[in-house]
């Protein structure tokens, strides 16, 4: 099903789930074992987040510096086939702006199709480390609104060769939002108004950007819903598991750590972990009884401390 159709169907706040591809060498048996984890809860769907190449550097025996470019984490349309089909839940594969042409967008998109994955994560991803070499015949989308655009596009059979008698893809769209704001807009005014021209271009529904203080999420929401956003609103978690991540979510996901759990761990970082669950316990009671459609947790490499939250939790 699609995810609006989870949403629409549920008669209490659903949990969903996203997780990464293993590093490349990795085995599928790290994400299968994650994922069997997860499957005694019910998810409703899945999130598999994608990444776009990086160059590395290495020097060689003469001194010279040779470039390599390449997918840390690649795997992510078919790590949603095996969880699809192999256990019968929804998954939602991130597609990219970043490091992706629109062509190849839309190679993934029908092959998306014929596994009969009818959800995508469209964001624009991370700017790559490197200056790829123009291709004179071949497009990039900007913007995830752009993105979305394309995705809008192909679900009324409109391809980029303008082929003949071409068929519809359908499918159900969904973009991220930042309740804190994105860290690149100068302010959250500005950042929702590219929120609301994302939903203007098709998009279903918006995961939010994970949050540590849930005033920032009510806030977010009531200014989405003031500025005409109608889309359902899905807030994102993520768990605080260690005293070093007082500093490190901060940096690569520009969120704000609230003073008493940053003080709490700070005075007894040994039991950060225990902290960080009651404190997501707590986020997560109020959300639901806020009354949100839906809580995104986003599990990346252990869902043990996530699933030891929704236990406690009944």
């Amino acid at each position: 099903m699609r995810v609006t159709e989870h949403l629409d169907r549920a008669t209490s706040t659903l949990f969903s789930y996203e997780i990464i591809p293993p590093k490349r060498g990795g085995q599928l048996r790290d994400i299968i074992d994650i994922v069997e984890q997860i499957v005694p809860f019910a998810p409703p769907f899945i999130d598999v987040t994608s990444h776009a190449a990086e160059a590395s550097y290495e020097e060689l025996p003469d001194g010279t510096i040779r470039r390599r470019v390449s997918k840390k984490r690649p795997g992510t349309l078919s790590i949603c086939g095996i969880i699809q089909n192999r256990w019968g839940i929804d998954t939602v594969p991130h597609l990219l702006c970043a490091g992706f042409t629109r062509e190849e967008t839309e190679d993934a998109v029908i092959e998306l199709n014929y596994l009969g994955i009818s959800n995508v994560l469209a964001i624009r991803g991370d700017v790559p480390n490197f200056v790829a070499r123009p291709d004179p015949h071949r497009t990039r989308n900007r913007t995830a609104a752009d993105l979305v655009t394309q995705l809008a596009d192909l679900r009324q059979g409109r391809y980029l060769d303008d082929l003949q008698n071409s068929a519809p893809i359908d499918m159900c769209v969904g973009v991220g939002g930042y309740p804190e704001k994105h860290f690149e807009a100068p302010n959250l005014k500005v950042d929702i108004q590219r929120l609301k021209e994302k939903v203007a271009a098709g998009a279903d529904y918006v995961v939010s950007q994970l949050f540590l203080d849930n005033r920032a999420f009510f806030e977010f929401e009531r200014r989405c819903r003031e500025a005409g956003i109608d889309v359902p609103i899905i807030p994102g978690i993520k768990l605080l598991e260690n005293d070093r991540q007082l500093a490190t979510l901060p940096r690569h996901f520009h969120v704000t750590v609230p003073e008493s759990l940053a003080d709490e761990v700070a005075a007894s970082p040994r039991h950060a972990a225990e902290i960080g669950a009651r404190w997501a316990r707590s986020q997560v009671a109020e959300l639901i009884a806020h009354g949100v459609p839906c809580i995104h947790f986003y599990v990346m490499n252990d869902a043990r401390p996530v699933l030891s939250v929704i236990r406690a939790l009944g």
